[in-house]
């Protein structure tokens, strides 16, 4: 296996933060209205996560339902807004009307970051050539992330495109980590493991009275430790040994 796999999980405010923290998350990707699929939160939430807790912190630069950018001015102005609350890494993704990434856009955003870190979320999954896009967006500044199911409809259906972009790892386009999400089930996890994928991210699994309630310290504990098992290597068989030549 290569390094421990990275366990991201959504949070609305600083309660959930405490609880991702206390169940073993990595990192949070921090959000607010879900039922949009998750905005740009407030000043505030930001400050009072980042006080809260101390594993990493990607705050989502969206303004509005879909993948349109809107007013990119405005989505600045958000992402100066909450790096002065503390934030360091962000996550975002626009495209066009045609389905095509919406460059310009993303360039605007990923200058004003100045290098921080960010996550290109599951707007690739409803992009018209997923391929094309990535390369597109190889070399922009900070862009080490792609949050993505493989599909639209989800990782059971998106299962072979992830497979097939983790064996690419490294081609051009292909450097950043593969974030799956999207749909994501314990039972996924051996086999995207095995595939050398090792970026996980949950939302409602770390959810069980769905969204109007809290993240749950045991949920994200169980999905620590299921990474944990598929990160230790192979126990060798009992009573074999390797031949040495006479």
């Amino acid at each position: 296996m290569s390094k421990r796999a990275v366990l991201e999980v959504i949070a609305l405010d600083a309660e959930d933060a405490i609880a991702a923290q206390a169940g073993g998350a990595d990192r949070l990707e921090l959000v607010t209205d879900m039922a949009a699929d998750g905005l740009t939160p407030t000043v505030s939430t930001v400050a009072a996560v980042r006080a809260a807790v101390d594993i990493s912190l990607r705050v989502m630069l969206r303004l509005s339902d879909g993948f349109g950018a809107g007013d990119v001015s405005r989505v600045v102005r958000a992402a100066r807004e909450v790096r002065g609350a503390g934030a360091e890494e962000f996550v975002l993704g626009f495209l066009d009307a045609d389905g095509e990434v919406d460059l310009a856009a993303v360039q605007q955003v990923a200058e004003a970051l100045d290098g921080c870190r960010w996550t290109f979320h599951r707007a690739i999954d409803h992009a018209a050539d997923r391929d094309a896009l990535r390369k597109q967006l190889a070399d922009l500044p900070g862009l080490d992330t792609y949050l993505t199911a493989g599909s639209a409809a989800g990782v059971d259906e998106g299962l072979p495109v992830l497979l097939a972009e983790a064996s690419r790892a490294g081609e051009p386009g292909y450097e950043q980590q593969l974030l799956v999400g999207g749909g994501l089930r314990l039972d996924h996890v051996p086999r995207l493991r095995a595939a050398g994928i090792d970026g996980f991210h949950i939302g409602g699994a770390a959810r069980p009275g769905g969204w109007q309630g809290p993240v749950s310290v045991d949920a994200v504990r169980q999905w620590r430790r299921v990474l944990d098992v598929c990160d230790q290597p192979p126990t060798p068989a009992l009573g074999r040994r390797q031949d040495v030549a006479s």
